[in-house]
């Protein structure tokens, strides 16, 4: 409630007036600042502003309020047009190199001992082990089965419908026969298992840090890469070159369901031509890559889960990032490996 000698009207005499507080109850600082900038806005027009009443609590709180608030001042940005451009290559730079070194981290950890116990002997109980390859291994063959015999039946389909207008179907067998067994099986694999099994790792391990789990594994003398990590890296070890196995027969099948449906080659002919067009070397060179893919899908898996915050969207965002480094470290080391096989004529 507002006391004046007179009304409150700009060219009235009156030039004192008195704001009494005296019926408020309860103030917070919004309320505060609200009374604070009417005593601002009057005083700037010549009248004087008078605070009575009310708890001295509240007069404190008003009087504690400054008059104004400046804006924040505009400061230019002195980044030149070389900052602007190399200062995200640097971050992209380092954020890989810290990555490395985290990867580095991880698998020198596993590599060094597979112990629960730092500073012991004591090994990882084979149960886990047997566990991780049950999760990621037995289960996702289905998954692994029928992808597999899709890519197979549409590649016989697409080659055998190419290679009809040259009279040369029958060539289909060695199209399918050698790009699924050097290239897409395993790599088709490797990536079906980035996205199943390396996104669970990250969304494991995370989950643990989120809630201090592996923190609590520290404090009780335990090795959180031997507990955690470990076991992980050997079951899909193991695992994909497996599931690569189930993949070239599951595709190799698909293709001879669809060449014989398509273009009339029996599976006589489907099974003579592929022991033709293929040998040993044709098979190792795709199984050859499915150890170093797991490893890759694993660490990768493993360093993103490491590095969860508090927060589910962290969580999110970690396990995103793992899918996607893990699919273009997968293509890019199978890209290595083809040069490296022509380098040699492997």
């Amino acid at each position: 409630m507002i006391k004046s000698a007179g009304p409150l009207v700009e060219d009235q005499g009156n030039s004192s007036e008195v704001i009494d507080i005296d019926g408020i109850t309860a103030m917070d600082t919004a309320g505060a600042w609200l009374i604070r900038r009417f005593m601002t806005q009057r005083r700037a027009r010549g009248r004087e502003i008078t605070l009575a009443g009310g708890d001295p609590q509240m007069r404190e709180l008003i009087n504690a309020l400054p008059e104004r608030v400046e804006a924040p001042e505009q400061v230019a940005s002195s980044r030149g047009l070389f900052e602007r451009v190399f200062d995200p290559v640097g971050r992209l730079t380092v954020g890989l190199w810290e990555d490395a070194v985290a990867m580095m981290f991880v698998l020198g950890s596993a590599v060094r001992g597979a112990q629960t116990k730092l500073g012991r002997g004591a090994g990882v109980s084979p149960a886990s082990v047997i566990n991780q390859l049950d999760h990621m291994g037995v289960r996702a063959v289905p998954i692994i089965v029928l992808m597999s015999f899709l890519i197979g039946a549409i590649i016989a389909q697409q080659g055998a419908f190419q290679l009809r207008y040259f009279g040369a179907e029958v060539f289909v067998v060695d199209l399918v026969g050698i790009l699924q067994l050097r290239e897409i099986g395993v790599l088709l694999t490797a990536i079906m298992i980035a996205g199943r099994s390396g996104s669970a790792i990250t969304a494991e391990i995370g989950s643990m840090k989120m809630r201090e789990e592996i923190d609590a594994l520290k404090v009780i003398g335990l090795n959180p890469i031997g507990v955690l990590v470990f076991p992980r890296l050997v079951a899909l070890t193991i695992a994909l070159p497996l599931l690569t196995i189930v993949a070239n027969f599951a595709a190799l099948y698909g293709a001879a369901v669809v060449a014989w449906a398509y273009s009339g080659i029996t599976f006589e002919v489907f099974i003579t031509r592929l022991h033709d067009a293929v040998d040993y070397s044709t098979l190792a060179t795709g199984m050859i890559k499915a150890p170093f893919m797991a490893l890759i899908i694993g660490i990768i898996a493993a360093v993103e889960g490491m590095k969860v915050g508090g927060s589910a969207e962290s969580l999110g965002r970690h396990v995103t990032a793992s899918v996607v480094k893990s699919i273009f470290v997968v293509i890019l080391v199978d890209g290595l490996f083809a040069m490296f096989y022509a380098a040699i004529d492997f």
